[in-house]
Parts: C-alpha cells; structure tokens; sequence
C-alpha cells in the first residue's frame, strides 16, 4: 500500500508549514460525510503518533492511519489552479465513478 504527492504539491505543503513556522507534514483522513459517504480530510501535523503510517515524497511527509490507508491506497495528492482557484486534488484509483 502506498501514497505519493507531486512535486508541486510537496511544495506547497512545505511552504505552508514554512508560513506556519512549526509542522512535520500532512495528514490524509478519510471520514464519513452526511451526503455523499466519504469524504478526505488533509490537516497539518506537529507530531506524530506512534500508530501513524508515514510515507515521504518529494521531501514532504504524508501521513495517514491504518483504517483510512485501506481506502486510500494508489492515492496521489496533487495542488491545482483553476483560474483564481487553488487547492489539493485527491486523486484516488478505488473511487467508482458514477
């Protein structure tokens, strides 16, 4: 099982910390959502814990837990620009289109 970032995304996540002065990565969850099942959460870490997952990509640490990981695996977090729009895309290959 796995998970990556781009590096334009690493980037990003690496300035963001930067700007925050304190942080050793970001952390993917996946939670339950009230319309539409699931949904992802990315939220900054100071520390981690001792039954976290840890992969490192382009100098960038993502971090996840076991239940999330099953759900997530393949997955690759990229940043996006969309006009004057800018985020994190989530790019899972177990999602099923509808």
């Amino acid at each position: 099982m796995a998970l990556s970032i781009t590096e334009k995304a690493a980037r990003e996540v690496r300035k963001m910390i930067d700007e925050r002065g304190h942080g050793v990565g970001i952390r993917i969850l996946v939670e339950p959502s009230e319309c539409s099942g699931l949904s992802y959460r990315l939220q900054f870490v100071d520390e981690t814990l001792g039954d976290d997952i840890i992969y490192e990509s382009h100098q960038t640490k993502i971090i996840t837990d076991a239940k999330s990981l099953t759900l997530l695996d393949g997955t690759e977090i990229d940043f996006v620009r969309e006009g004057e729009t800018t985020g994190f895309d989530i790019r899972n290959p177990n999602v099923k289109q509808q």
